[in-house]
């Protein structure tokens, strides 16, 4: 019998002092446990050639190398990542499936003295059951959708929401991507798919079912990452929150969120000109030659009225079951307190 123990999933957040991920560092950045370290016990390149000896010479040579390669990283962590962990500390092992790699950290830890783990069916087992999560629990929640057209003070709300304690699931945040085509970050490249639905379960999982959870209406993609088909099908059924704001207001704040491209008009330029098939040659011409003379109130107020707010008449008619018969919030400003004292509103509804 091994040194230490294996425990399921269910068991996997409660009573450990860390968790540990032994995958190869790809591996943990495309998708890990929340809160888990990253202490590969083969890197990248390593897993690769243990992988190729596998497959063109043997099981034997690949076990034998693995071995060697395991055996000097796990020593590298003992040395410097855990050498200042106290005899009491509990941490939870995991790899891909809950096999090798992660037996062997799991081993030489309980050898040591330290309370170890390993996560029975390792990454695999605890992907499988975010996934049957996200199937089933957003239909626990009754959501409020803050709808409204772009630049209305969708996502400025939802923050004020959850200044005010409010139950708040921010998926433009979670997907790193504000959904259009400008949505993209300066600086902040979005989460594989995975990780998107790890930090959808987390949030979701946080919630209580007796208070409602506002969320902004999105589509189906945000950016790059799809939300997921359970959680998409209850926002369009949920009881929805309208904003409407003046156009001045709605262009200042949307110059605020996207400074980033007043100070670079050629990248807007280069995104304005994927609309040449929506809009024509002549009228991106135009707005390309505003971001060049830096004409951003006019600009963005053109952009308004001649992209966002179509759009946003289309797909609102065609999304939101519940949309007609909305609560209309009249924004006369979109400033900290005007936000503020609509998020209070919004939440005294609730008792």
């Amino acid at each position: 019998m091994p040194a230490y123990s294996t425990i399921a999933i269910s068991q996997a957040f409660n009573a450990f002092d860390e968790l540990l991920d032994v995958r190869s560092p790809a591996e943990y950045a495309d998708d890990h446990l929340p809160a888990a370290i990253s202490v590969p016990v083969l890197n990248d390149d390593e897993r690769a050639r243990v992988g190729t000896l596998f497959k063109q010479v043997s099981p034997f040579a690949a076990k034998k190398q693995g071995a060697a390669l395991i055996a000097r990283n796990i020593a590298h962590h003992v040395e410097t990542v855990f050498s200042d962990r106290p005899k009491s500390w509990r941490p939870l092992v995991y790899c891909w499936r809950g096999g090798m790699r992660s037996g062997a950290m799991a081993h030489i830890l309980a050898q040591i003295g330290w309370k170890t783990s390993q996560l029975d069916g390792g990454y695999q087992s605890y992907r499988r059951s975010v996934l049957a999560a996200l199937a089933i629990l957003p239909a626990q929640f009754e959501f409020c959708v803050l709808n409204g057209a772009t630049g209305s003070g969708k996502t400025s709300l939802l923050a004020a929401l959850a200044v005010q304690g409010a139950q708040v699931l921010d998926l433009e945040q979670l997907a790193q991507h504000r959904g259009s085509l400008l949505g993209k970050l300066p600086g902040q490249p979005q989460p594989s798919q995975k990780t998107f639905e790890t930090r959808l379960w987390k949030a979701l999982s946080s919630f209580t079912p007796q208070r409602p959870v506002y969320i902004e209406a999105e589509s189906r993609k945000i950016g790059a990452v799809d939300v997921p088909a359970a959680l998409h099908e209850r926002m369009r059924a949920s009881a929805c929150v309208r904003l409407e704001a003046p156009q001045q207001a709605r262009v200042a704040l949307l110059m605020h969120d996207y400074a980033h491209f007043l100070q670079n008009p050629q990248l807007l330029s280069e995104r304005l000109s994927l609309l040449t098939a929506l809009h024509g040659r002549v009228v991106i011409e135009r707005w390309c030659e505003m971001a060049s003379q830096r004409e951003w109130e006019p600009l963005v107020a053109a952009l308004l009225t001649q992209h966002y707010d179509p759009a946003y008449q289309r797909s609102a008619d065609a999304g939101f079951a519940q949309l007609p018969q909305a609560q209309v919030l009249q924004l006369p400003a979109l400033d900290a307190d005007t936000l503020q004292q609509a998020a209070a509103n919004l939440i005294g509804n609730e008792r």
